[in-house]
């Protein structure tokens, strides 16, 4: 067949070359070898999408292609396309690795005539027919000219025998038959190891292939008679249809500025035309779209934003990134002007929001795009009426209030519809100004509306979070148009006649405007009792005196007081209105009594208290009058939560006496604590320090509703939520004055615990048990050692000489001090001993406190401390006294026998030992005893002293007896262990 695409002058032109200079012949291997294993890779449809949109270009005709895959037999892929067909100049620049023949075609997609070299990644046989006429290249012809050139040998067999087969093209005898309706067909005899890779290819051409070549009307992919079918339909500038998903598209071109070329190749320089095109899906881009740049096919720089960018960027050798320079950031700045206007002419919506792209990029080159919208992103009229971002205000608040402001009767200018959020980031990075809901709260105070649009206003807000509310302004009954800011402390009328209450300066709410959102902020619905808590009330109480009308004032607050039923201590804020007494003059209404109460009898001749006038007591009776403080009986204290600390350091006050000092000793009792202590219900009596009377006092006191602040405990409550009982202040107050029989209550004992016999007195009658235990009545020595100086206490009633105490009980005192685990004592200067087995109070000096029982024959005469055994060391720890044994010498001056202990002695003594010194007269210090064991041997001169120096130094004194019976007649072993086992 002719050769009329010079095939055979071309590949004559190549062997020459490659015979004169193997140089050459490596030079074209690496150059192909790079192109198909490259920067082409799997490229192979795309590069053939790429010709036919080409093709269709030159023929200025819509562009269809069809791929056709078999892999029956030896696979293969065939590209038919329509389109300007294969000439002579297209041959020679596919079989030349360094030359376009593009250079010339300002709108063609391929711009460096390389990218044919994809085909030889998956074949080794491609061929091309246009017409009647076809091309081909062979590796197996190309490797044998190659082998026949002299000095080439070596070259070929260190490559492996591949040659750069696209250099030596061949004018084909049989073509690929052209499929009818089309131009041109490429026919790709695939490589085994190809096949997969062509399969994979086929299957992600789609939507982004067409866009990237709009040349291109339709695509035929059809693998093994599985046909599929892609159409591009351009219905109008901006919009294109591909297989039913709609595309809006905006494309930017020009020249580009020579200086911005210095740095490319010729090809380019000779092209100097870019274009940016973005398509934007209306339904997001399909899945599997690979998100990069198009180039105008795709590379491998990573963009991460909704819309597809194809354009015109310089590519690196590579032929997969964006090569850097001044091109390059000149089409970042015309691909971000493209991209704003794409969103410039979609329909305003709040959906625009989400094609705002973020400040983080995939890439470098995604991140320069992105930084470059978002710079021009505030002067986008992309907002309602087309207003721009940096002339927009969006309020963060509930929708229907932002729709308010906005409405006809606009109170903000700018303002964004609700259904633009004005969280989203998108907003900011548009420009748009977000103003929190408390400053537009803010701004309302000069706003004048009537009080109904207020209270639309309140509506509109019953969603929104309190805290941002806390200034909004509020109109107020009374005085027309008066606003104020903050609804906290604000009236509601329910029940309540405003006009009533002006002596007290209350402030209402216009009825008008009334919202349940002004009670979540803080407004009080104006019942009786409400009003009565309203500061304004506790204003005009406390500076009652100072009032022009104190009557007025008087009058309103009781009116107040008798409508709320309030009973005596709820507010004890009360007690400070002026009221007349009886003598004309004005007094605190917790400084009135009532005629007839018992307090005029029992208190003090110089306290403070006045009778109340008898014509307000007609008025108001006396139910209102003590609701108020006016004392009956005495006045009651209540508080809740009170800071045990605050008042042990006088930061708080409830107004009683020595308060701080009980909350010291309460706070003592409970130990440290992280947090501070709180008392969550107090109840305390008031004014006990005025008493005169205390016998008469204590029968008001035995009685409601006093009783409970005495007898119940009050309750702390610790950090960790555990609640501990204390002393109640009226029982801790009264527990340290002298109020019964003129004596402090701690001084009387209960009948009962024995123990205590002799060191307090019997309490006096009159009172019942439950009252007297509140007011410090001892009861037990338990109970006495448990309280914080109750140990303290007994050492001291045990040096009075004026008390009495028995021998058996002084022994039990002294055990139950050395058993006291957190007693602490100052040591005393007298204490009670045993003298020769009689009972004395003697100086704490001359003191011992005996440690062992073998000295006793040794201090006649000797003062002595006595507890149960073991109990010694603690007991002269606590006193600060010697140990008896300490202070004699102790040597045994007579000669003993060792003796073997008898066996039978074990039954009552496990651990007995095995032997002791047998004395016929045992001498310690010059004077006979009958046993001795400080020397830590056991020394016996006679049977009694035998069973005790056993049984004390084996840790069992109580066995002694026992023992001795035993050890005098071992016969009567049995009978005795089963006496001892009958002991309790």
């Amino acid at each position: 067949m002719e050769d009329v695409f010079g095939a055979g002058d071309l590949r004559e032109r190549v062997l020459r070359a490659w015979a004169e200079s193997p140089a050459r012949f490596r030079e074209d291997a690496n150059a192909e070898e790079d192109h198909a294993l490259g920067g082409y890779r799997d490229r192979v449809v795309i590069e053939l999408a790429q010709n036919a949109a080409d093709a269709a270009l030159r023929a200025a005709a819509p562009g269809r292609l069809r791929l056709t895959l078999r892999t029956d037999g030896r696979p293969v892929l065939m590209a038919a396309n329509t389109g300007a067909p294969l000439d002579a100049v297209g041959v020679e620049a596919l079989s030349t690795l360094r030359a376009s023949a593009k250079r010339d075609e300002t709108e063609a997609v391929g711009r460096f005539g390389v990218g044919f070299a994809a085909v030889v990644a998956v074949t080794d046989e491609p061929s091309i027919a246009s017409g009647a006429a076809g091309v081909g290249w062979s590796l197996e012809r190309a490797r044998g000219l190659t082998e026949a050139i002299p000095g080439l040998g070596d070259e070929l067999q260190r490559r492996g025998g591949h040659v750069p087969l696209l250099r030596l093209p061949f004018a084909l005898d049989e073509p690929p038959e052209v499929p009818d309706g089309f131009d041109t067909v490429v026919r790709l005899p695939l490589r085994d190891d190809a096949v997969g890779s062509v399969r994979r290819q086929l299957g992600q051409v789609g939507a982004v292939l067409m866009l990237a070549l709009p040349a291109l009307e339709r695509v035929e992919i059809d693998v093994d008679g599985d046909v599929r079918t892609l159409t591009a339909e351009h219905r109008q500038p901006g919009e294109v249809a591909i297989d039913g998903g709609v595309w809006r598209t905006v494309e930017a071109h020009g020249e580009i500025p020579a200086a911005l070329l210095e740095d490319r190749p010729v090809e380019e320089r000779g092209r100097p035309f870019w274009q940016v095109r973005w398509a934007l899906p209306e339904d997001g881009l399909p899945e599997g779209t690979p998100s990069v740049l198009h180039a105008p096919t795709p590379s491998d720089e990573r963009l991460d934003l909704p819309a597809l960018l194809i354009g015109s960027f310089p590519l690196a050798p590579d032929r997969r990134h964006v090569a850097p320079g001044a091109l390059t950031e000149f089409l970042v700045d015309r691909a971000a002007d493209a991209y704003v206007r794409l969103l410039s002419e979609l329909p305003v919506s709040p959906k625009v929001l989400g094609l705002v792209p973020g400040p983080v990029g995939a890439g470098e080159l995604d991140a320069r795009i992105r930084r470059g919208i978002r710079e021009r992103l505030p002067e986008a009229p992309l907002l309602p009426h087309r207003t721009r971002g940096r002339d927009a205000i969006a309020v963060d608040a509930p929708a229907a209030f932002v729709g308010a402001l906005g409405g006809e009767d606009a109170v903000v200018g700018g303002l964004l519809p609700p259904e633009w959020p004005a969280r989203s980031p998108a907003l900011a990075a548009l420009g748009v100004r977000r103003v929190e809901l408390a400053d537009v709260v803010d701004e309302l105070a000069a706003v004048d509306r009537e009080p109904a649009w207020w209270h639309r206003m309140y509506e509109a807000l019953a969603g929104a979070a309190t805290d941002a509310l806390g200034a909004l302004p509020v109109p107020l009954a009374g005085d027309a148009g008066r606003l104020v800011r903050g609804p906290r402390g604000l009236l509601i009328a329910d029940g309540v006649d405003p006009a009533g209450s002006d002596a007290l300066g209350l402030r209402f709410v216009h009825p008008e405007a009334v919202h349940p959102l002004l009670l979540r902020l803080g407004a009080v619905e104006a019942g009786p009792r409400a009003v009565l808590a309203d500061a304004a009330v506790r204003a005009a109480v406390a500076d009652s005196f100072e009032a022009e009308d104190p009557d007025a004032v008087a009058e309103a607050v009781l009116g107040l007081a008798a409508a709320a039923h309030v009973d005596p201590g709820d507010e004890p804020w009360l007690a400070e209105l002026a009221l007349p007494g009886d003598d004309g003059e004005l007094y605190p209404a917790g400084e009135l009594l009532l005629p007839e109460s018992p307090l005029r009898g029992l208190m003090a001749e110089d306290a403070p208290f006045g009778v109340v006038d008898g014509e307000t007591l007609e008025r108001w009776g006396p139910e209102t009058l003590t609701a108020i403080g006016v004392l009956d009986g005495f006045a009651l204290a209540k508080a809740e939560d009170v800071n045990l600390m605050g008042l042990a350091d006088e930061a708080e006050t409830l107004e009683l006496d020595d308060e701080d000092l009980w909350a010291d000793d309460v706070l003592r009792r409970i130990g440290a604590q992280d947090l501070p202590p709180l008392v969550p219900e107090f109840a305390a009596v008031r004014d006990l320090e005025l008493v005169d009377d205390w016998t008469a006092a204590l029968k008001v006191l035995a009685e409601p509703p006093w009783r409970a602040a005495i007898v119940d405990p009050a309750h702390v409550m610790l950090h960790n939520g555990m609640r501990v009982a204390v002393p109640s202040y009226t029982a801790w107050w009264l527990s340290r004055r002298p109020v019964l029989d003129g004596r402090r209550p701690g001084e009387f004992r209960l009948g009962g615990d024995e123990s205590l016999t002799g060191l307090y007195d019997v309490a006096p009658e009159g009172l019942d048990e439950r009252l007297l235990l509140a007011l410090g009545v001892r009861t037990s020595l338990t109970d006495l050692l448990d309280e914080p100086r109750g140990a303290q206490e007994l050492i001291d009633r045990l040096g009075d000489p004026d008390r009495s105490v028995r021998r058996a009980q002084l022994g039990v005192l002294w055990t139950a001090l050395a058993d006291a685990p957190e007693a602490v004592v100052e040591p005393p200067d007298r204490v009670r001993a045993v003298v020769d087995g009689e009972v004395e109070v003697v100086d704490a000096a001359d003191a011992l406190v005996l440690d062992s029982p073998d000295v006793l024959p040794l201090l006649q005469g000797q003062p002595l401390i006595i507890a149960a055994q073991g109990r010694e060391v603690r007991l002269a720890e606590m006193l600060d006294l010697p140990l008896a044994g300490d202070e004699v010498p102790g040597v045994v001056e007579s000669e003993g026998e060792k003796r073997p202990v008898p066996g039978f002695v074990k039954a009552v003594l496990p651990d007995a030992p095995a032997g002791y010194l047998a004395h016929e007269r045992l001498t310690v210090d010059g004077q006979n005893v009958p046993w001795w064991t400080r020397d830590g041997q056991i020394h016996a001169s006679n049977v009694s002293g035998l069973a005790r120096a056993l049984a004390w130094s084996t840790g069992h004194w109580t066995d002694r007896l026992l023992l001795e019976a035993v050890l005098r007649d071992p016969e009567t072993l049995p009978m005795l262990l089963a006496e001892d086992d009958l002991e309790p």
